[in-house]
């Protein structure tokens, strides 16, 4: 099948996922989706039948992105996955229809896998912290047990190099303005959750790639990216972008 756009990391394919991916036949070291929320009246934002147990043979890790409602809705779709966590993304500015709820300025992306955990690439995710330190920080376990741990050892990073856990609440402002496609996520967001999931030199698949944001993240940290569009219209969008990144040669 030939590419919609492609370098020599970045493949981007014109075509429902559902026909596109199973004809590639790729082995991927994570999946991160976007799909459609069904959570509006608009043409594009219809939920693709099947589609979580259609990724889970290309790779045994996904992010995906989601509201509460959508994952509670399409829970039996996920049948094939176990979720292993979940971190929101505040915003600056949110996306609420209702003036009778809390204004909404998150999302939600879930960390599924399957197989063994254990081998599944999950890197320790740090930030710095502002503490001095010269050391080498790492986890530590406790000698005992926190109570709301059980027999689980509690562990904690000593942060001695500088650093702490990453927060499981990012707050990175959202593209309000000046997006290419309407559920457009920032490199903000994505950046933390590829280098968490897969391995530098790793290969990154987006089922619904938009206008290309995970595809130019996977590129920007290292890694290489497999996009799939449905609509041509942000396919070429996603290609200007990449494009805009490509150097020519000296």
């Amino acid at each position: 099948m030939k590419p919609y756009w492609e370098d020599d990391t970045v493949h981007l394919y014109l075509g429902d996922m559902r026909e596109v991916l199973p004809a590639l036949g790729v082995q991927a070291d994570l999946v991160v989706a976007d799909p459609p929320y069904t959570e509006t009246s608009l043409a594009w934002d219809r939920w693709p039948d099947g589609w979580p147990a259609l990724v889970a043979p290309v790779a045994s890790s996904m992010w995906c992105f989601g509201s509460m409602r959508m994952f509670l809705d399409r829970r039996d779709d996920f049948d094939t996955w176990r979720l292993s966590q979940d971190i929101v993304w505040e915003k600056q500015n949110g996306s609420g229809f209702a003036t009778d709820r809390f204004k909404r300025v998150h999302e939600v992306a879930t960390h599924w896998y399957h197989g063994d955990w254990h081998s599944t690439h999950h890197a320790v995710p740090t930030e710095k912290s502002g503490r001095r330190g010269g050391g080498e920080g790492g986890l530590r376990a406790g000698a005992t047990a926190r109570e709301h741990t059980g027999k689980i050892a509690a562990k904690t990073w000593d942060g001695s190099d500088g650093t702490r856990l990453l927060r499981s609440v990012l707050k990175v402002s959202n593209l309000h303005g000046r997006a290419l496609h309407p559920t457009e996520k920032p490199l903000g967001i994505l950046d933390p959750l590829i280098r968490y999931a897969c391995p530098e030199g790793g290969l990154v698949v987006d089922p619904f790639a938009g206008s290309g944001s995970t595809l130019d993240a996977a590129r920007q940290s290292g890694r290489r990216a497999i996009g799939i569009e449905a609509n041509e219209e942000y396919a070429e969008a996603a290609a200007r972008r990449l494009d805009a990144l490509v150097f020519p040669a000296a």
